[in-house]
């Protein structure tokens, strides 16, 4: 397997772009994308879990139910959500999109990301649509990751080659995501694409068993999202024998589709609104994987942990705090914590008690802006890691005047 360049547009047959239509007031920046492929493709989807949804998902829901689409246009600026007319202006969307390129707005997937409760008018989208299809092209990855993105600082586009049946693949992703982010599927926008052949219930089998590991174990603020989903598109160009049951094909798919899931939630967490660390919270020794992944998911959620962070401060009793109300069953007698970075590792507590250690080592050590909280709950074989990100002054600033 090999990182390449091109984003969604690495794999064979697809082409994207963003626009500024006029959604968002900034003219710098991009509001509107579109992907799609030459042919029709296999579709997947997940969706936020949160009660309240964004017309966008029950649309989605609605083209996808046969397991295929060709398009995934997204508007930023306006979340679309709690609106009356929600399920017209999404089905209008869509429309659009048949209207300039030909592909049947049954066959697109409709999303939008931005402020909830906002009237949204499809003049902008109509006005932009010949000019975002006209810019259509196998180098635009980065203009559709920069019209997804709403308080993102960079862009988020990955992909990888790998081997399927002798041929060459490609797995390419945009997504966008660094507020209102919780583990609880789906919690950000990720759009992936793939020339490789698979039936869309194996392709659906892959992505709901892959987000528990990945993007259900990112967390920035403990907040879900209203209208996030993820959606992978496979249009079997790569002539790969199509994936259509359990084997060592399906197994190199999963693989493929999990670098590019894990890099995304690295990035997201990363980029956290207010971030300047990336946390991961690597749990071992854990009775079962549920157990490892409840601890891990709870330490990554704990306020005062991130605050701690933030400050350089090795306060490892908000570690075990955090294990402790989390709702698994583990010894507390029995765990070890570490602290690590690119500066070294640093020991803070084993068999739940804590260990002599230098301030100043611990500051070095935390002042990097990736940190690695390491767990061993000396109890078993079970493992699992969660992604979040340090709590600072500017999540609150940016939050607090969000809408206005």
């Amino acid at each position: 397997m090999k990182k390449i360049d091109g984003g969604v547009c690495a794999p064979v047959g697809f082409k994207a772009n963003g626009v500024h239509c006029g959604i968002r007031k900034n003219k710098l920046k991009r509001d509107l994308s579109l992907i799609v492929s030459e042919v029709r493709c296999s579709a997947a989807c997940v969706y936020t879990q949160n009660l309240v949804k964004g017309a966008p998902i029950t649309v989605t829901k609605e083209h996808v139910k046969d397991g295929y689409a060709q398009a995934i246009v997204c508007n930023s600026g306006n979340a679309n959500t709690c609106n009356t007319n929600g399920v017209e202006i999404a089905e209008g969307m869509c429309s659009l999109v048949e209207k300039s390129t030909g592909i049947s707005s049954q066959d697109v997937v409709v999303a939008s990301t931005g402020v909830i409760g906002q009237p949204l008018s499809l003049d902008p989208i109509a006005a932009g649509m010949d000019d975002l299809v006209k810019g259509l092209s196998d180098m635009g990855s980065l203009n559709a990751a920069q019209g997804i993105m709403t308080t993102d600082t960079v862009d988020k586009q990955v992909a990888y080659s790998f081997i399927l049946d002798g041929k060459e693949c490609k797995i390419g992703a945009i997504g966008k995501g660094v507020g209102m982010i919780c583990p609880n599927m789906a919690t950000m926008l990720i759009f992936i694409t793939t020339d490789a052949s698979i039936t869309s219930e194996m392709l659906q089998k892959a992505l709901s068993a892959d987000v528990k590991d990945s993007f259900n174990m990112v967390s920035v603020d403990g907040d879900t999202s209203t209208n996030d989903m993820v959606c992978v598109l496979a249009n079997g160009l790569a002539g790969n024998q199509t994936i259509t049951e359990n084997g060592k094909d399906f197994l190199a798919f999963r693989k493929a589709l999990n670098k590019v899931t894990t890099n995304l939630c690295r990035r997201i967490a990363k980029d956290g609104e207010g971030a300047t660390k990336l946390l991961e919270c690597k749990v071992t020794g854990a009775k079962s994987k549920t157990i490892a992944k409840t601890v891990a998911k709870s330490v990554i959620k704990s306020s005062l942990f991130k605050a701690a962070m933030f400050g350089a401060d090795a306060n490892w009793g908000r570690v075990l705090c955090a294990i402790g109300y989390a709702g698994a069953k583990v010894d507390i007698s029995k765990i070890d914590v570490d602290f690590k970075s690119r500066m070294g590792m640093l020991a803070v507590c084993r068999n739940g008690s804590g260990v002599s250690f230098s301030e100043e080592e611990a500051k070095k050590i935390l002042s990097e802006d990736e940190i690695d909280v390491l767990i061993n709950l000396n109890d078993g074989n079970g493992k699992a890691t969660a992604w979040g990100c340090d709590l600072t002054y500017e999540y609150v600033k940016i939050n607090g005047d969000y809408r206005t």
